[in-house]
């Protein structure tokens, strides 16, 4: 026990500059930063994590010839870019939520969420919660930490430089995220745009007919009937975005 905390001490310049990097990843990313999680076990996590990696990376990394500010500042970037990418690519199921939500009826009727306390979809809010679920249930947070381990092996410290190549993955992350959540929309989008279609039909065979007492209700019944139906292309989905969250986070790293 003695021998590990000399060698803590003697390489703590090191240990304070691993924390920085994780603690980006602990911002952003959609597995460490939630709201729920106290703040007393973000840090215990922090520091294990920060105290495992200094164990095993080389001994005698030099940082003296560096700027200190812009060393923490390029570790800090790492892991938040990490922790980003990820977020941003299950925030595509707000996307998914809001778009339903406007053609069903529920536009107006957002709700809190406690994890990133802010106002988001009523189906938004579901489909991100069974979306975090079913990444848990496949290590995603797992990935998420051997990302943070692997990033070493790639982005030695003090090597990160942000390029345009880096501004390109992230933009691209984002891009995909609203691709994602407009594509995931379209059976809703497409069956409420025929049964608006048939209800101005109706209208017009049965004048007597009050198309939006009798519209709104069907609408929120078709559009919920077409949510069930599609739920096992959601899964598919989930799983496909996790692939796409594992690839942006290493193309980063090799870059």
């Amino acid at each position: 026990m003695q021998e590990i905390l000399d060698m803590i001490f003697s390489q703590y310049e090191i240990f304070l500059i691993v924390i920085v990097r994780i603690s980006g990843i602990f911002v952003f990313s959609p597995f460490f930063s939630s709201q729920n999680v106290p703040s007393t076990m973000k840090i215990g996590l922090t520091f294990t994590f920060g105290f495992l990696l200094t164990m095993s990376l080389p001994q005698g990394i030099e940082i003296a010839n560096q700027s200190i500010v812009l060393l923490v500042l390029r570790e800090f970037m790492i892991g938040l870019i990490i922790g980003f990418i990820a977020s941003v690519y299950l925030a595509s199921f707000y996307v998914l939520g809001q778009v339903i939500d406007m053609k069903i009826g529920f536009g107006m009727a957002n709700v809190f969420d406690p994890q990133n306390k802010i106002q988001v979809p009523l189906m938004g809010n579901v489909y991100y919660m069974l979306a975090f679920l079913f990444l848990l249930m496949l290590n995603g947070h797992h990935i998420i930490i051997e990302a943070l381990i692997d990033s070493y092996n790639f982005i030695p410290i003090g090597e990160f430089i942000y390029g345009d190549d880096v501004l390109s993955i992230i933009v691209n992350s984002i891009v995909q995220a609203f691709d994602i959540g407009f594509k995931l929309s379209f059976p809703v989008v497409a069956t409420i745009f025929l049964t608006d279609v048939v209800l101005g039909v109706m209208a017009k065979a049965i004048p007597q007919m009050n198309v939006f007492v009798v519209g709104m209700p069907l609408k929120v019944f078709v559009g919920l009937l077409v949510i069930l139906l599609t739920m096992p292309i959601f899964y598919v989905s989930v799983s496909k975005i996790f692939d796409l969250i594992v690839n942006d986070i290493y193309h980063l790293l090799k870059i």
